[in-house]
């Protein structure tokens, strides 16, 4: 892999984090302990939810969601296609139907009306993406699934401490899932949580993570069947420092959006995403451009490859899932404009907590000429 001079992401990790994984490592306790408990507990704490049940990853958690809310083969989930994948695999691992919308084209969440207008007699439940750390509506998704009596599960895995009408996202459908992989805002090498109001699906997705056993069972006793979705103390430790830190992390991740924005706001060739949420909060993942309209998806590609060569990191966020290969069964029934078009030409700048100025200034350079060119 090319060592970029300013890579797509870095994780914030100080010397807390490392005396904290340290402080475990001289412990008897390297899993199932009390560092899990106790991040659980701080990001239930954080998220306002009264469950927190650590995993191995978001895509862990997404999937013991679907278990737990008991989601079966020939049932249909309702998911936007432009996210990362594991939102749909996560759908199919238990033989279900991911059923893609087209997105709002400034929120680039889900269109509340085109979620509603794909409902059948065989969805069971919206899974509402907070697609880069923007709030989907949760106004229009509840009421959409108290309507129908469906299911909502929020894949928050980009967005904690994003907030809709000042509630943190992941606390208003069933489940929600954070993810902590090293892009995230706070990270814990790898890693995820589901939390929910309800205790009995805390306590299967207890269980399901750990091979099927409920905190009653022996250890060789395995009331379900499991899996081995644990996260360890020592993910743990890290967690419990960066989660201390987040308000910090958020507020430096906004002063690199805005940033951008400023230095970007004069540029014709591309879109900014917005940078304000009425009576709410943006937790910034990634800061995602779009080029234009009259641009193409080679020409974005185009501009892809000047940053490669400039050793830039640079992404294209996010392929649509319906047109992936693994999902060639779907292409033929999906036609999404808005997901079609905005994919093409989408375009995730270096963004991560203490990107220099100097470096930003540099990414905008160079965003100007390649458009140019």
């Amino acid at each position: 892999m090319i060592q970029m001079k300013i890579p797509l992401s870095a994780p914030d990790i100080s010397e807390a984090e490392i005396e904290a994984v340290a402080e475990v490592l001289r412990s008897s306790r390297l899993s199932l302990g009390p560092k899990l408990e106790e991040f659980e507990h701080a990001i239930a704490t954080y998220a306002g939810a009264p469950f927190a049940v650590g995993v191995s990853s978001g895509t862990a958690g997404l999937h013991l969601c679907m278990l737990a809310l008991d989601i079966r083969p020939g049932d249909e989930v309702i998911v936007p296609s432009f996210t990362f994948v594991a939102a749909a695999n996560a759908i199919r691992y238990v033989g279900a139907n991911p059923v893609f919308v087209d997105i709002d084209p400034v929120t680039l969440n889900m269109d509340p009306g085109q979620t509603e207008a794909a409902i059948t007699k065989k969805t069971k439940a919206i899974l509402a993406v907070h697609s880069f750390g923007y709030p989907a509506d949760m106004d229009a998704l509840l009421t959409i699934a108290r309507r129908y009596s469906l299911l909502l599960i929020e894949d928050a895995c980009e967005a904690l401490g994003a907030e809709f009408h000042n509630q943190k996202v992941g606390s208003f459908g069933d489940a929600g899932v954070f993810a902590f992989y090293p892009n995230k805002q706070i990270t814990t090498g790898e890693g995820g949580m589901v939390v929910t109001h309800h205790s009995a699906v805390a306590k299967k997705i207890g269980a399901l993570r750990n091979q099927g056993r409920y905190e009653t069972d022996d250890w060789l006793q395995h009331t379900e069947l499991g899996f081995n979705y644990r996260l360890s103390e020592m993910h743990c430790a890290i967690g419990l420092v960066q989660i201390k830190r987040i308000e910090n992390i958020l507020t430096a991740r906004e002063t690199v959006a805005r940033t951008y924005h400023q230095l970007l706001n004069d540029c014709k060739d591309i879109v900014l995403p917005p940078v304000s949420i009425p009576q709410g909060r943006i937790s910034w993942f990634v800061y995602v451009v779009r080029l234009q309209e009259r641009f193409t998806g080679a020409q974005r590609d185009a501009v892809l490859k000047a940053f490669a060569s400039a050793e830039i990191g640079c992404g294209r966020y996010f392929a649509p899932i319906h047109m992936q290969p693994s999902y060639s069964a779907w292409r033929s029934s999906y036609f999404l404009p808005v997901t079609e078009s905005i994919s093409a030409r989408t375009l995730a700048l270096p963004f991560f907590n203490k990107l220099a100025l100097t470096d930003a200034q540099q990414v905008c350079g160079l965003l100007r000429e390649a458009c140019s060119g």
